[in-house]
C-alpha cells in the first residue's frame, strides 16, 4: 500500500473528517497500480469506522470500491465464496448488526453486483431492514426518529434492490423465505405509517414467488472455477478450445467440450420454454397451501393481503380462496 493512501486514511482516523479532495487522492491511489488489494480495503474499513460525518461522496467511493475488490477481486470473477463472505463479516457486523448506511449499500451493491453470493450473506442482509422494521433501530434508523412497527421508502428500495439482485436466492426472483420475510414485515407494520412503496412491494415480491418464471439459473461457484481452470490450463485454454471445438458434433455443442451440458452438471436438455411460464403461473398445491398458512395467521384479510389477491386473480383469471 501506497504512502500516501495510508497518510489519507490515517488523517481521516485521527480528526474523523475526510474531504472530497482527499477522496480524490485516494480513489487515484486505490488504483494506482492497476488493482485494489487487500492492505488498502482494510484501511477503506478503519477509515470508515472512524468517519464523524459519513459525505455521499465517501459512500460511493467506499461502495464502489469495496464491491469491486470482493466481487472481482479474485478467480473466477463475479463470485462471492464464504471466505470472502466471512472477510467482510468481520469487517461489519457488530453482534449481528450493522452500524452505518455506508456499510449497508456496500452488503446490497455486491449481491447487486455479483453473479452469486453465499446465502449467509443474502440472509444477514434482509435480517438488517426486517430488524429495523421490528424495534425502530438499525443503519436505516440513524437518525430518523422513527418509531417500531414501519417501514420507509428506503426500506422498500433496499429490500426491493436485494430481493430482486443477481445475488439472491432467486436470480431475478423472490425465493420462498425471501416472500416470509415479506409476510413478517407485513404483520408487523399493519399499524404503522407506512410509505406508500411498500404495498406495491409487498404484492409483486409475494406474487413473484407464487407466479414468477425465473429461467436458467447461474453457474455455482464450483463449476465456475472448473471453467475458469479449464480456460486458464496449459495446452487447453481458449486455443484448445476452439481447436477441440472443430472436432466436436456441432449438435452437442459447448457443453460435450466442457462437460457442462445435462442436468447433472448445470446445463439445459431441450426445454420448452412456453410451457414452463405457463406452469410458473398456476399456483401449486404445495404453494396454494403455503399462501393458506400465510394468511390464515391472523382472523381476517387485512388491505395488504387484499391488494394480493386481487392481483393473483388478475394474472391468473381464478379467484384463490382463501
Amino acid at each position: 500500500m501506497s504512502m500516501h493512501f495510508r497518510d489519507l486514511t490515517e488523517r481521516a482516523m485521527v480528526d474523523g473528517t475526510i474531504s472530497a479532495e482527499e477522496i480524490l487522492g485516494l480513489r487515484r491511489e486505490a488504483w494506482s497500480d492497476g488493482a485494489m488489494d487487500l492492505e488498502k480495503a482494510e484501511a477503506l474499513f478503519a477509515a470508515n469506522d472512524r468517519l464523524k460525518e459519513v459525505t455521499p461522496e465517501w459512500t460511493d467511493f467506499f461502495v464502489e470500491t469495496l464491491t469491486e475488490f470482493i466481487v472481482n477481486g479474485g478467480d473466477p470473477h463475479g463470485y462471492v465464496d464464504d471466505a470472502k463472505a466471512d472477510w467482510l463479516a468481520t469487517h461489519i457486523d457488530r453482534d449481528g448488526r450493522l452500524e452505518s448506511m455506508a456499510e449497508l449499500e456496500l452488503v446490497v451493491r455486491i449481491m447487486e453486483k455479483a453473479v452469486s453470493v453465499p446465502a449467509e450473506m443474502k440472509t444477514y442482509a434482509l435480517e438488517q431492514v426486517e430488524q429495523a422494521v421490528l424495534d425502530g433501530t438499525g443503519a436505516t434508523r440513524i437518525g430518523s426518529g422513527l418509531l417500531p412497527g414501519c417501514i420507509t421508502a428506503a426500506e422498500c428500495d433496499l429490500l426491493r434492490r436485494m430481493i430482486f439482485a443477481s445475488g439472491g436466492d432467486r436470480p431475478a426472483g423472490v425465493s420462498k423465505a425471501e416472500a416470509e420475510m415479506l409476510f413478517r414485515i407485513k404483520n408487523a407494520s399493519l399499524e404503522g405509517d407506512n410509505a406508500p412503496e411498500w404495498e406495491l412491494l409487498f404484492v409483486q415480491g409475494t406474487a413473484n414467488f407464487l407466479l414468477g418464471f425465473s429461467g436458467n439459473e447461474p453457474l455455482s461457484h464450483q463449476r465456475a472455477v472448473a471453467l475458469e481452470t479449464f480456460m486458464n490450463g496449459p495446452g487447453a485454454g481458449v486455443g484448445g478450445f476452439l481447436a477441440n471445438m472443430g472436432r466436436a458434433n456441432v449438435m452437442t455443442g459447448f457443453g460435450s467440450l466442457l462437460s457442462l451440458g445435462g442436468p447433472s452438471h448445470g446445463g439445459t436438455e431441450d426445454r420448452d420454454v412456453d410451457l414452463e411460464v405457463e406452469d410458473a403461473l398456476a399456483i401449486t398445491d404445495e404453494e396454494s397451501s403455503w399462501l393458506h398458512c400465510q394468511l390464515e395467521a391472523d382472523d381476517q384479510l387485512d388491505p395488504y393481503e387484499k391488494a394480493l389477491l386481487a392481483f393473483i386473480a388478475e394474472e391468473t383469471g381464478e379467484d384463490f380462496k382463501p
